[in-house]
């Protein structure tokens, strides 16, 4: 058994403590292309920090939110978010190239993430976008979500991705962040739910119902309290049940 351990970084000014302590845990690293957080010089030097710790490095695209972390809705048409994400793929891959990178994943960030995963008009137009960038980028999406259908339809190569600092719902969706147990911040939690997402066994939703999903890639956000400690129990929990740490792009 093998998955991929991926963080979402380049989110601070500079390249923060905590972004530097989870590059030396994780396999993967999405980092914000400057529409939710970060700017180029953050980008560059989280694209430096990836390729020294031989993280593979991908894009974080997002609604043009700031002021709200990416993680509220925009009405942006299908044709406009892809114009979105194709602007700040494009924009990672030109710092990467120069920081000695290359961009391997996509994932999009919070509202935008939400969205794709249940809109398939709109998976569909992102989709073409990172077909469109070329580089034979993979579409990270959420496990069990339609949009996986939709951009493997597309002719783009996805990787479905379980949480193990989120909570889940009875259907499968991530749990609003404001529910309880929306958040997961205990190490030991996190860590056994990772094993379970890794492995396919069941796991609880937040409302006792027991779920199921298969996953390529787990992610620990970065501005979760604690995610360095909640990435090195994953890590140790993953290698003590057997299952292998590595990137799912290469």
């Amino acid at each position: 058994m093998a998955i991929d351990l991926n963080a979402d970084l380049g989110e601070e000014a500079g390249l923060g403590g905590t972004d530097v302590a989870l590059l030396a845990v994780v396999t993967s690293a999405h980092i914000a292309c400057g529409f939710h957080a970060g700017d180029p010089s953050a980008m560059r030097r989280t694209v430096q920090a990836a390729v020294e710790a031989g993280v593979v490095v991908g894009a974080h695209p997002s609604y043009a939110d700031r002021e709200g972390f990416g993680r509220r809705p925009v009405d942006r048409s299908p044709i406009e978010v892809a114009d979105d994400v194709a602007y700040q793929i494009g924009a990672l891959q030109g710092i990467a190239r120069g920081a000695g990178g290359t961009v391997r994943s996509v994932k999009p960030h919070g509202a935008l993430y939400n969205r794709v995963a249940d809109d398939e008009v709109t998976a569909a137009a992102v989709a073409g976008a990172v077909r469109d960038a070329g580089d034979a980028l993979v579409l990270v999406l959420p496990a069990g979500s339609p949009a996986l259908a939709v951009a493997s339809g597309a002719g783009v190569a996805v990787a479905a991705e379980g949480f193990c600092d989120r909570g889940y719902l009875a259907d499968g969706s991530l749990a609003p962040r404001d529910a309880p147990g929306g958040v997961v911040t205990e190490p030991d939690v996190a860590a056994a739910r990772a094993v379970a997402l890794a492995t396919g066994r069941p796991f609880p939703a937040i409302d006792g119902t027991s779920l199921e999903l298969r996953c390529d890639t787990l992610c620990v956000h970065g501005d979760t309290p604690g995610s360095h400690a909640i990435a090195l129990a994953v890590r140790r929990a993953l290698a003590e049940a057997g299952v292998e740490v590595r990137p799912f792009a290469r």
